[in-house]
C-alpha cells in the first residue's frame, strides 16, 4: 500500500532533504506543491488543498527562518508567518483525518541559559534569547499545538527540534545566513582573491553542535514512523518532542579552521573580541532519540566536504 506524503515547505533546506530521501522509498508517493500553487498563508487554501489530496502523513517543515540579523530586522515576519503556517497545515490535516504529522521546530526554542546539554525538560524554564524570541516562541506554540490536538483529538502529532543545521540548499546570504554557509561563502571568495586573512567574529572560544542535513532529514522519517507505543514508552508523558543533533559539539575556531581547510583557504584564519560571542554552548540532549534507537552518520568534515561540494556547483546563484 503506498503512503501519500505531503512535504510542505520542500524547496528549503531540510524539506527538500526529506524529500530527496522520501522519493528513494518504494513505498510513498510525495506530495509537494510550489507556492504560487498553495499559499500556506492563506487558510482557506490550505484547507482545500488537505480535503481534496487524501493525505496520510505530513512533514511540516515550512518556515521563515534566517539568522539573527534577519530575525532582529524582521520579528513581525518571523513570529506572524510561522504561527500562520503552523496554525493551517496542523488544523486542517486534523480536520482532513490525517492522524500522523511531523513538526520541525529548532533549539532556540529553550532558554537562554538552559543547562547545558540542553534536555527537553528545559522548555519554557527560562528566559529565550531575545534576539530570535519571536521565532522561537512560534516555534513552542508548534509543539504545543501538536501535544493540544493530540490530547483532545487523539491524533499522533510529532515535533523534532533539530540543533544547528548546514547543507545542500542552505542560504548562503552574505548577511541573512548562519555561520556555517555565511563563513564557507567568505572562504570561497578570500581563497579566489587570495586575500590575506579571513576574519571570523568573536573569540573562537564559544562551543556549538552542527548536524548535516541529510542526518536531519533521516531522524525526520525515523521518528514519523517509529512505532506508536515505542515512541510513548521513551518520551515523557504529554512531552510530543525530541531533540534531533549530535550531541558532539566543537569550537567556533575548530570548525572555522576546519572549513578553511575544506574549501582550500591557506591565509590567516583571525578572531575579532570586540565582536559578541552568543552563549558560551548550546549543546543538545539527545538521549531521547537514541533510546528509539537513532543516531547520526556524518561528522562534521564529511559533511563539510559535501556542502562545499555542492556550493561549487550552485555557486552562481549565490552571487550576490
Amino acid at each position: 500500500m503506498t503512503t501519500r506524503i505531503f512535504v510542505a515547505g520542500h524547496k528549503g533546506m531540510v524539506g527538500s532533504a526529506i524529500v530527496r530521501q522520501l522519493q528513494a522509498l518504494h513505498n510513498c508517493e510525495v506530495i509537494v506543491r510550489d507556492r504560487a500553487e498553495l499559499d500556506l498563508l492563506n487558510q482557506a487554501q490550505v484547507a482545500a488543498f488537505f480535503a481534496e489530496q487524501n493525505i496520510d502523513q505530513v512533514y511540516l517543515a515550512a518556515a521563515k527562518v534566517g539568522g539573527i540579523v534577519a530575525n532582529n530586522t524582521y520579528p513581525a515576519e518571523f513570529i506572524y508567518q510561522n504561527l500562520t503556517i503552523q496554525n493551517n497545515i496542523i488544523h486542517s490535516a486534523y480536520h482532513a483525518g490525517i492522524t500522523q504529522l511531523l513538526f520541525l521546530g529548532s533549539s532556540c526554542i529553550y532558554p537562554k541559559l538552559a543547562e547545558q546539554p540542553m534536555q527537553e525538560s528545559a522548555l519554557l524554564t527560562g528566559t529565550l534569547e531575545p534576539t530570535n524570541e519571536p521565532y522561537a516562541i512560534a516555534k513552542i506554540a508548534g509543539i504545543k499545538m501538536c501535544e493540544s490536538y493530540n490530547r483532545q483529538y487523539g491524533v499522533d502529532y510529532r515535533s523534532v527540534m533539530p540543533t544547528n543545521l548546514y547543507g545542500e540548499n542552505d542560504n548562503f546570504h552574505p548577511e541573512n545566513s548562519h555561520v556555517i554557509p555565511a563563513l564557507m561563502r567568505r572562504f570561497h571568495e578570500a581563497k579566489l582573491a587570495n586575500t590575506p586573512e579571513v576574519v571570523v567574529w568573536g573569540t573562537g572560544t564559544p562551543m556549538r553542535e552542527f548536524l548535516y542535513v541529510d542526518d536531519m532529514a533521516a531522524a525526520s522519517i525515523y521518528v514519523m514512523n517509529v512505532d506508536q507505543s515505542i515512541y510513548q514508552n521513551n518520551t515523557e508523558p504529554m512531552l510530543s518532542h525530541l531533540n534531533v543533533g549530535t550531541g558532539v559539539d566543537c569550537t567556533i575556531r575548530e570548525m572555522a579552521l576546519t572549513m578553511a581547510a575544506v574549501v582550500g583557504y591557506q591565509g590567516n584564519v583571525a578572531f575579532d573580541a570586540t565582536k559578541p560571542d552568543g552563549a558560551p554552548r548550546k549543546l543538545m540532549d539527545v538521549s531521547k532519540l537514541k533510546s528509539l534507537g537513532w543516531t547520526y552518520n556524518i561528522d562534521l568534515k564529511e559533511g563539510l566536504e559535501a556542502t562545499y561540494q555542492w556550493f561549487l556547483q550552485h555557486q552562481d546563484d549565490f552571487r550576490a
